[in-house]
């Protein structure tokens, strides 16, 4: 007798992506929208200004700030984990260099400037030269991270483009206009708390469209 077997319905694309248990999709969510929304809430309380009376949050508030960070170039990776093609390792890589270049100017311009102004003395960060040299420094490092994370972006979105419908047909832009004015407005609120929300929108609509297959 001869046996048969039963096969998921193809399409033209291949074969049909089953949807993951609800867990799976709900844990992906939460990865890639809690460190931005995190990031948001800190940036309420980020000093404008470096002085002797911020200094001492300013240091320790970086200090926290090195483990949330580079999150933000993880969510890439978790979006793009099994996604074959050249965009997705542009991503990647574009998020490891965001997470070098972002990481550095948290450590220069956050801890090592607020620690300068603590131990100096010193009432504001103009009265310590040394300090606007530090702030140069990790400005450079950190604008070529923003615009990796930008890049980091872009990629993903398209990658995610083919096979995500229409959240990632939102998301994706949603991800792109939020990551522009991260490129020099930082988690300072208005405008860095809201482009921190905005990504993590953009990234939550990613994930809805990594994991729920596109309707026919």
């Amino acid at each position: 007798m001869q046996s048969t077997t039963l096969a998921a319905p193809a399409t033209a694309a291949g074969p049909a992506r089953r949807r993951p248990p609800a867990t799976v999709l709900a844990a992906t969510v939460l990865a890639v929208t809690v460190p931005p929304v995190l990031l948001s809430a800190i940036g309420l309380s980020h000093p404008a200004k470096l002085t002797a009376g911020s200094a001492e949050w300013w240091t320790t508030m970086h200090t926290l700030l090195l483990l949330v960070f580079p999150l933000l170039g993880v969510a890439h990776w978790v979006l793009l984990r099994g996604v074959p093609g050249p965009l997705p390792w542009i991503s990647r890589v574009a998020a490891f260099v965001y997470i070098a270049g972002y990481g550095a100017l948290d450590a220069i311009g956050g801890i090592a400037a607020g620690t300068v102004l603590q131990r100096s003395g010193a009432a504001t960060a103009t009265d310590r030269p040394e300090i606007a040299w530090i702030f140069a420094a990790g400005n450079e490092v950190g604008t070529v991270g923003a615009w990796a994370f930008l890049v980091a972006s872009v990629a993903t979105s398209l990658a995610l483009l083919r096979t995500g419908g229409r959240w990632a047909t939102v998301g994706g832009p949603v991800l792109v206009l939020a990551a522009v004015p991260f490129l020099d407005s930082h988690i300072y609120w208005p405008t860095g708390g809201l482009a921190m929300l905005g990504i993590a929108a953009g990234l939550g609509l990613l994930a809805v469209a990594r994991h729920r297959p596109p309707r026919p």
